[in-house]
C-alpha cells in the first residue's frame, strides 16, 4: 500500500536524491530547459522536469529486476508526464486555496534530506551534476509540502471508513490474517564458512559435539548458549523467540519443527555452521483476531478510499483547468 501522500514528496525529493549516471545528466543538460512538454493552466512543465522523474522510475524498476523494453518506456513516459500533471495542478490547488508551508518543517525536511549525503563535497556535487541550487531543493519541499497539506485538510481527515466495511473485509480475506505455525527455540552456533577446509569443518563439529555432551550431561542449555554461542543471540542464552518455518533456513527449521517442546536436536548442520536447537515451545496455524488488525484493515481501506478520492479531484481540476500535452510527450 503506497500513501499517495508520500509518492506526491517522494517524486520530488528523490530526484534531487539521486545520483545520475554521466550519460543521465549529460542527456539532461542537452534538454533545452524552456521547451515543454505540458502546461498546466500556463504553467510549463518542462522536458527536463521529465527527464529526472523518468530517471528515478527508471533506475526504480531497475532496482526491482525489471529491466524495461522500448514499448514500456513509452508507457511509462505516459505515466511520468500525467504524474507531474498531477502534481501541479495539486500545488496551484494549494495556492488556491489559501495553504502556507512552515518555514522551519521545509528546514527541517531539507537538513533531512541533505543528511542522506555522506560528506559536504557528494552533496555539492550532485547539485552541480543536477544543475540545480539549494534554494531549487528548498522550493521543491515546499512545493511538496504544500501539497501534503492540501490532501490531509481535503481528505485525509474527512476520510472514514465505516466499522462494517473494515468487518466486510476481514470476513472476506480470510487468507490475509492467517498466522503459520511457530516455534519458540534457543540455539548454540560454532560458526563455520561452506567453502572452509575440512579440518575447519572437523574442529568445528567437534567444538559443538563437546557442548553437546555437556548439555546431556545437565548443563543448562541457555548457560551454555551465553558460554560458546558463536551467534548474535548468545548475549540472550541463545533465545530466537518465536519464529515460522520462513524464517530459518530449510535444515534449521526442518529440525525445530520436528521437535517437541522440551527437546533438543542432534547437531544440525547449515551455510552458517553447526548448531543445537532447544525447543520449548510451539504454536500451531492461526487466524489472528479481528480485534488485532482492524486498525490497520482501517488504515489500508482509508488510504484506498483516499486515493480514488484524489484521482476524481485531479480529474475534476483537469475539466476546469487548462491542461495542453504537447506532441513530444509521448515521443
Amino acid at each position: 500500500m503506497k500513501k499517495l501522500t508520500g509518492m506526491v514528496i517522494g517524486m520530488m525529493a528523490v530526484t534531487f536524491a539521486l545520483t545520475l549516471s554521466a550519460r543521465q545528466v549529460s542527456a539532461e543538460k542537452s534538454a533545452d530547459p524552456s521547451q515543454a512538454v505540458a502546461k498546466v493552466n500556463g504553467k510549463a512543465i518542462t522536458e527536463v522536469e521529465l527527464d529526472r522523474s523518468l530517471s528515478v522510475a527508471r533506475q526504480r524498476a531497475a532496482g526491482s529486476g525489471r529491466p524495461l523494453n522500448d514499448e514500456q518506456l513509452a508507457q511509462l513516459r505516459k505515466q511520468t508526464i500525467e504524474k507531474l500533471i498531477g502534481t501541479e495542478l495539486l500545488f496551484q490547488a494549494s495556492e488556491k486555496e489559501g495553504i502556507k508551508v512552515d518555514k522551519e518543517q521545509v528546514s527541517k525536511r531539507f537538513d533531512d534530506w541533505k543528511a542522506r549525503f555522506p560528506n559536504e563535497a557528494e552533496y555539492e556535487k550532485v547539485l552541480k551534476e543536477l544543475d540545480v541550487t539549494q534554494e531549487d531543493v528548498r522550493s521543491e519541499i515546499e512545493r511538496g509540502l504544500a501539497i501534503q497539506k492540501l490532501i490531509d485538510e481535503k481528505f485525509k481527515e474527512k476520510t472514514k471508513i465505516p466499522e462494517k466495511d473494515i468487518k466486510a473485509f476481514y470476513d472476506g480475506h480470510p487468507d490475509f490474517f492467517k498466522q503459520p505455525d511457530q516455534v519458540k527455540a534457543r540455539h548454540i552456533l560454532i560458526k563455520v564458512n561452506p567453502d572452509a577446509k575440512e579440518s575447519e569443518k572437523e574442529e568445528a563439529l567437534k567444538k559443538i559435539k563437546d557442548i553437546q555432551e555437556k548439555q546431556k550431561d545437565g548443563k543448562d542449555f541457555a548457560e551454555l548458549a551465553k558460554e560458546y554461542s558463536e551467534g548474535p543471540s548468545s548475549a540472550k542464552g541463545g533465545d530466537l523467540g518465536y519464529f515460522s518455518r520462513q524464517q530459518m533456513v530449510k535444515p534449521f527449521s526442518d529440525a525445530a519443527f520436528a521437535l517437541k517442546p522440551g527437546e533438543v536436536s542432534d547437531v544440525v548442520e547449515t551455510r552458517f555452521g553447526y548448531h543445537l536447537i532447544n525447543v520449548e515451545d510451539k504454536k500451531a496455524e492461526t487466524t489472528a483476531p479481528y480485534d488485532s488488525v482492524k486498525e490497520k484493515i482501517g488504515q489500508y481501506l482509508k488510504q484506498q478510499k483516499m486515493q480514488e478520492e484524489i484521482a476524481q479531484y485531479v480529474d475534476q481540476l483537469k475539466k476546469e483547468g487548462n491542461v495542453e500535452i504537447l506532441s513530444k510527450a509521448g515521443s
